[in-house]
């Protein structure tokens, strides 16, 4: 009897001792869940000795978690489109334009101031709106396109001549002092003065220039004053000199 009641006793007590530690490690797993529960709902808010909880850096099996919207940076970089001038060869009435001309080798010149003002009338310049100037040579046609040009009354000044190259070095003198001069006129008075000065080493050079094979380079540089006058009263008139 007394074994039997031995025995009982025994059974009991570890009866007892199972369902505590069942009891305990049911307790302990409760805490755990509540303390990740926890953590991932009030993350601050849980003790430094719960357990933690490492998620990936895209927190893609978190249900709670929710990815921030990074916003789009406005570009600071604009694109504009490019502005482009020119002028017009359609515009040229109510123009008025100086032409400046060199007497020396007229057989020349002549035919260049003919092929010139014959442009002017197809491009509907009024003759009324033209003057030519006659100069002794070209040597003397920058000073007088200068003069032109600060009268304030024409759009362009168109300057006509021929040298052509002899047996002396006169001509280098006198073709780059006409380029020269041309070019400063225009500088200084702010008015387009348009080159239309033949440089040649032979008569027949200048001769097939002035209406010959090559074409008229008089109504070359008429279209030329147009069209500088044009972009000048269109465009560029308002842009301090």
């Amino acid at each position: 009897m007394a074994t039997s009641a031995s025995a009982t006793a025994s059974s009991s007590l570890l009866h007892r001792l199972h369902d505590d530690i069942s009891s305990l490690s049911s307790s302990s797993s409760s805490s755990h869940h509540r303390s990740s529960s926890l953590s991932l709902l009030y993350p601050h808010k849980t003790s430094p000795t719960s357990p933690r909880i490492n998620f990936s850096p895209k927190c893609s099996m978190n249900p709670l978690f929710v990815m921030p919207v990074e916003k789009k940076k406005k570009s600071s970089l604009r694109t504009e489109a490019v502005r482009q001038l020119t002028g017009s060869l359609t515009k040229a009435e109510g123009f008025r334009f100086a032409v400046v001309v060199a007497r020396f080798n007229e057989i020349v010149t002549k035919p260049l101031l003919e092929g010139a003002l014959d442009t002017f009338k197809k491009y509907s310049v009024r003759e009324e709106d033209i003057d030519v100037v006659w100069v002794p040579g070209s040597f003397e046609i920058g000073l007088v396109a200068q003069k032109l040009g600060q009268s304030g009354k024409y759009n362009a000044i168109l300057c006509i001549g021929a040298v052509v190259r002899g047996d002396t070095t006169h001509y280098d003198a006198v073709a780059n002092t006409a380029a020269s001069g041309v070019h400063s006129a225009g500088l200084n008075s702010g008015v387009p003065c348009i080159f239309g000065v033949l440089t040649c080493e032979d008569m027949d050079q200048a001769l097939n220039r002035a209406g010959g094979k090559a074409g008229n380079k008089g109504s070359e540089a008429a279209l030329t004053a147009i069209e500088m006058a044009s972009l000048f009263e269109h465009h560029l008139k308002e842009i301090a000199v």
